[in-house]
């Protein structure tokens, strides 16, 4: 009888362990149902844009080969994607660059980007039906850069990861390599052969098509890259929607000093150098983890995009405070922390005359997402903050500093929001 009770516990013990086992794998993140987007024989779906470097179908590969004369080509998916992961194996002759074009575009008419480099700020013309967007690098051993993003025919290397050991260790020469690529509102992360690569916050683009680049090549003999096993699930997409109407302060509270006022679509805040205390436009919901964007235009004195504020009595701010930077004059997409540290990244003004533009509208655009906070100016990125000790929750403003004239104007405030497929 013992034994028997024995063997009725022993299987009710299984029977649970078998449940519990089947509930933790329910819950698991990887629940991923990566789909191809090659069929294996066709090109069907796919279109070649830019330039023409021949691709073509080889026992399950797609073959890119250099041809003479080409500018940098692209075999471009027909469909566009937002978030998503996507792997694929790749192999390049390591005398020829590559890359995979994610989010991307082609320009509609003739345009002028802006590229900061070492030389500053410079402006290029790119024309029709040119391909730009974001590129995860596949290149060679000895350029370690393989897995880094750059932003093709616009604004150059966006995450570089030939400074990182082990990404530059990442890929083989001459062997089929694994890459995969995560995509979530403005995120963008890379793996080669397993090992983490790029980490890139940035809000540009949301949405585009995936393309398969044959570099421009100058050569003895044509060379080649191969892509095989591509694969993808669709994550649904991100988009912006706004946190202000443009016509009343809904959902705004305005807190101490200074004045706040609509004009022609945009909030216009002032503030006097006889008055010592500093005001707000105070976002009556809290936020926790997001990425928002704004126009702004500083005419005078200092102002700032507060995140995650803490409010005393009276609505001022209590304790510390994190900003970013918004000044008619200096330290512009800077982060300084009211209360505490004070800068916690103070850009460098050489980097602040390149991103923003006296006197007109600029765009800026802060991610905030546990410790990461990420900003950019006018597209570029102008401070990275990694696991900050700082609050993780709060409401937002925008400020008129007191004892000094400000005059400063916000338009266009909205916030990334995730959204079905």
């Amino acid at each position: 009888m013992r034994h028997s009770r024995f063997c009725c516990g022993l299987f009710r013990w299984a029977a649970v362990a078998l449940v519990v086992v089947a509930f933790f794998v329910s819950l698991a993140p990887a629940q991923e149902k990566l789909v191809p987007i090659f069929d294996g024989r066709t090109l069907d779906g796919w279109e070649v844009c830019n330039g023409f470097a021949p691709y073509h179908v080889e026992d399950g590969v797609i073959v890119g080969t250099t041809a003479e004369g080409s500018p940098n080509s692209f075999l471009c998916t027909k469909r566009e994607y937002g978030d998503f992961i996507l792997e694929f194996e790749v192999k390049v002759d390591p005398l020829l660059n590559s890359g995979v074009q994610v989010r991307s575009h082609r320009y509609a008419a003739e345009e002028t980007v802006m590229t900061l480099g070492n030389e500053g700020r410079v402006r290029r013309k790119q024309p029709a039906g040119r391909v730009y967007g974001y590129q995860v690098e596949i290149s060679n051993e000895k350029s370690g850069a393989s897995g880094g993003i750059y932003d093709e025919a616009r604004r150059g290397w966006v995450d570089n990861t030939s400074t990182n050991p082990a990404a530059r260790a990442a890929l083989k020469d001459n062997e089929w390599n694994h890459y995969r690529i995560v995509a979530r509102g403005d995120s963008v992360k890379t793996w080669v052969n397993g090992v983490p690569c790029a980490d890139l916050v940035d809000p540009l683009d949301l949405s585009g098509f995936i393309g398969l680049q044959v570099h421009s090549y100058k050569g003895e003999r044509p060379a080649q890259v191969r892509w095989r096993n591509i694969r993808i699930q669709d994550l649904g997409r991100h988009e912006w929607r706004p946190l202000w109407d443009g016509k009343t302060l809904n959902n705004w509270n305005k807190v101490g000093a200074g004045s706040w006022s609509i004009e022609e679509g945009s909030l216009r805040g002032v503030n006097r150098a006889d008055v010592k205390e500093g005001g707000f436009l105070l976002s009556a919901q809290r936020y926790t983890d997001f990425t928002v964007r704004l126009k702004f235009k500083a005419l005078k004195g200092n102002s700032g995009l507060f995140i995650r504020m803490e409010r005393r009595e009276g609505g001022m701010p209590s304790g510390t405070v994190m900003q970013a930077e918004i000044d008619a004059l200096r330290d512009v997409g800077g982060l300084y922390e009211s209360g505490g540290r004070r800068w916690v990244v103070q850009p460098d003004p050489k980097l602040v005359e390149q991103s923003f533009l006296p006197g007109e509208w600029n765009e800026m655009a802060v991610s905030a997402h546990g410790g990461r906070i990420v900003v950019h100016v006018n597209g570029f990125k102008t401070a990275d903050v990694k696991d900050d000790p700082g609050r993780r929750e709060g409401h937002l403003a925008l400020q008129v500093h007191g004892g000094q004239d400000v005059e400063v104007l916000f338009k266009d405030i909205e916030i990334l929001t995730p959204v079905g497929r």
